[in-house]
């Protein structure tokens, strides 16, 4: 194992993105202003259209992440659905059972990131014949630099797009959707709006806000509930709002620098780079699981804080970066699905799993006895860093453990070469048991 290498850690695995605020940060905005055009793909439903095509379930309602107890009982969380099990009513979240509810025949299927990383990889391969400059943002989302199409005719770029589209479903039996358009934001709003197998190319400003204006401002990258519900409260709801009110009232409520960046990409004035996956990481390593059924065995739920600690360390070590602060979550199984949350920090920066450990199990033990004396079962855990910096930054007053650094590069290397779970912490084996649907964020 080369240990300047990223790749040589796999560090997709059980990685579903669902945010990546990459449009965002300043550094990966292009210095200059030169006129770009980008391309975003996204493979509508994809775990459940590869599913589909493999098990020849074209035209039923499949939900991905549920399944049934031999009694007949679904259990789990719906992590996607087909469109055909969308057009019911079945959505992202929730529950199996409820689905059922919805749909009795619902055909549900458990995630193998394994299939889709393999397909991806092969969409990525073709991607790669079509532009010199291509961002895996997740395993069915891409970006495309196409700049060299934008003073082709309408009708070329159109032919262009047509020609990849075809190329994904001639080789892999999937359909797909395309956005393209000045900014990397736009394109992919663009995407988002001829679901599913759709195209649209939005070429200048008057096309975009034709298309985009009257878009709610949550539905666009990066900006989520809460800083929405942030620009509701100063009337600021749709594309069009932000357009007409300015910079300086989003400059006002998130400061002058991030306010500035969010103003320019919901008004498709970003800049954003194509990023090179293999140099790019993420700002936060994290990980979530939702068990199976809910439990109210302590035990269990320390293994799955185990589990959480093990896999958040081993991607920053493959990231090569280490943290110091860390959050920890902590759920509840009611009907308001709440829980409980809680910051630690290690002695100094680490990506070592016992400092971690050390930090975190207690303070999490302590309160998952007490959400117990206060009658709460336990349906989740969620464990993510806080802060990171780069592996090689010292530190006056702490060190690792030479001997467990060298433990770990070993560990991982076996893993790396002979699969993840070759060497894992026993205490991870005393988990909730049952099928379960975990996500790492990134």
């Amino acid at each position: 194992m080369n240990p300047d290498r990223i790749t040589s850690y796999d560090l997709e695995q059980d990685v579903h993105r669902i945010t990546l605020y990459s449009s965002v940060a300043r550094e990966h905005q292009h210095v200059s202003l030169k006129p770009r055009l980008y391309l975003h793909i996204d493979m509508n439903c994809f775990y459940a259209q590869v599913e589909q095509r493999a098990w020849n379930l074209y035209g039923l309602p499949v939900a991905m992440g549920g399944w049934r107890k031999p009694d007949g009982t679904p259990r789990g969380i719906v992590a996607t659905a087909s469109y055909e099990a969308r057009q019911l009513g079945i959505k992202t979240a929730m529950s199996a059972f409820e689905a059922h509810q919805i749909c009795p025949y619902l055909v549900f299927l458990q995630i193998d990131y394994d299939k889709y990383k393999g397909i991806s990889r092969q969409l990525q391969a073709i991607l790669e014949d079509f532009a010199p400059d291509v961002e895996k943002y997740s395993m069915d989302e891409y970006f495309l630099d196409v700049t060299f199409l934008q003073r082709q005719p309408r009708r070329a770029i159109l032919d262009f797009a047509g020609r990849l589209k075809r190329a994904i479903y001639n080789e892999l039996g999937l359909v797909c959707s395309v956005g393209m358009a000045r900014s990397k934001t736009y394109a992919k709003l663009a995407s988002g709006l001829r679901k599913p197998n759709g195209l649209l190319l939005l070429m200048n400003e008057e096309e975009a806000r034709s298309e985009l204006d009257e878009l709610p401002l949550d539905e666009v990258w990066g900006i989520g509930r809460r800083r929405y519900r942030r620009l509701q409260r100063h009337s600021i709801l749709t594309i069009a709002d932000a357009r007409r009110r300015g910079p300086a009232i989003f400059e006002q409520i998130f400061g002058a620098m991030q306010g500035r960046l969010f103003y320019e990409m919901v008004t498709g004035r970003d800049r954003a780079k194509v990023l090179d996956n293999n140099r790019h990481v993420p700002d936060e390593v994290s990980f979530m699981h939702t068990f199976s059924d809910w439990t109210a065995d302590i035990g269990q739920v320390r293994a799955e804080l185990v589990k959480a600690i093990q896999q958040v360390c081993y991607r920053m070590r493959g990231y090569r970066r280490k943290a110091r602060r860390f959050g920890c979550y902590l759920r509840f199984q009611n009907a308001e699905w709440q829980g409980t949350s809680f910051a630690f920090s290690t002695p100094g920066y680490t990506h070592i799993d016992e400092y971690v450990m050390d930090a975190c199990i207690p303070v999490a033990v302590e309160l998952l006895r007490q959400a117990r004396r206060e009658g709460h079962t336990f349906r989740g855990v969620g464990l993510h860093t806080i802060d990171m910096v780069p592996g090689d930054q010292l530190e006056i007053f702490f060190r690792e453990d030479d001997r467990l650094g060298r433990l770990y590069r070993s560990i991982d290397t076996i893993n790396n070469t002979y699969g993840r779970q070759a060497v894992v912490k026993g205490a991870v084996k005393d988990g909730v048991p049952g099928k379960t649907h975990f996500v790492n964020r990134s």
